[in-house]
């Protein structure tokens, strides 16, 4: 079952086209990748479904209803969470703070209630805090719950900011290179964590460049260049694509991609 549906895509920044007439669905408890050079779109199609972006035409469907045009805000309050290829982590807070930001959105406590401190407000404070604490051990980060973000290592900082995503408690989480910038365990404990939130229940969307991760982890693959898709399919079926390897991974691709 389609739970993203995007239409005819078109965004354009004056008379640069970054994304030219994309179309492409998600569905319910899947792992999409979308690849494609540096340049392609990859990172406006992101900015583009989670309202960052406004697009020039065409549209988004999340769970049937369109949600084009809808702020960012909104459309985390629907269930689309993500986190960003340049960390965005509140540097001077806290691990445990940083998540409890994204737990916030779902307190039930009015204005008034949390400048008084009401018994209302208390109570829906222990319920962010436990659901915070309880995502760090998740992901491994319970240790450092006290430490401030800018102090954890690159590839804790990567964690934390999916624990901040899920802390929305969204139905899609979009990952934009994840595994930028992290050593090979860390990597294989990113997928080992993302292949578990898809069996949790969680539906998956990212952009990466490191091939193995992407097809170890991928049910389907939507490939960019230049704005414009050019193939999608499972991962056997990229790897082997003529215009891939051409448009994307250059000479000695196939050999990297069968490597991976």
């Amino acid at each position: 079952m389609a739970l993203i549906e995007v239409e005819s895509m078109v965004k354009r920044f004056g008379g640069l086209m970054a994304v030219n007439d994309v179309s492409f669905v998600i569905d319910t408890r899947e792992i999409v990748s979308m690849i494609g050079p540096n340049g392609a779109g990859k990172t406006t199609a992101f900015n583009c479904v989670t309202g960052l972006y406004p697009m020039t035409s065409g549209a988004v469907r999340f769970d049937g209803h369109i949600i084009t045009g809808q702020p960012p805000h909104r459309i985390t309050r629907l269930g689309i969470a993500r986190t960003f290829q340049n960390i965005r982590l509140f540097s001077f807070m806290t691990a445990l703070d940083n998540v409890m930001v994204g737990a916030h959105w779902w307190m039930s406590a009015r204005v008034w209630d949390s400048v008084v401190k009401s018994p209302r407000a208390r109570a829906d404070e222990k319920r962010v805090e436990a659901r915070a604490r309880d995502l760090l051990e998740q992901l491994g980060l319970t240790r450092y719950a006290g430490s401030y973000a800018r102090e954890l290592p690159y590839g804790l900082q990567r964690r934390l900011e999916i624990a901040r995503a899920l802390a929305t408690q969204p139905r899609v989480l979009l990952l934009d290179e994840p595994a930028a910038g992290l050593n090979p365990q860390e990597k294989k404990e990113l997928m080992a964590l993302i292949s578990r939130l898809r069996d949790e229940g969680l539906t998956i969307f990212l952009i990466e460049h490191d091939m193995r991760v992407v097809m170890e982890i991928s049910d389907r693959i939507v490939v960019l260049d230049h704005g414009v898709k050019i193939t999608e399919g499972k991962p056997a079926e990229v790897r082997s694509n003529p215009q891939v390897i051409e448009a994307y991974l250059g000479q000695g691709a196939a050999e990297r991609m069968v490597d991976a």
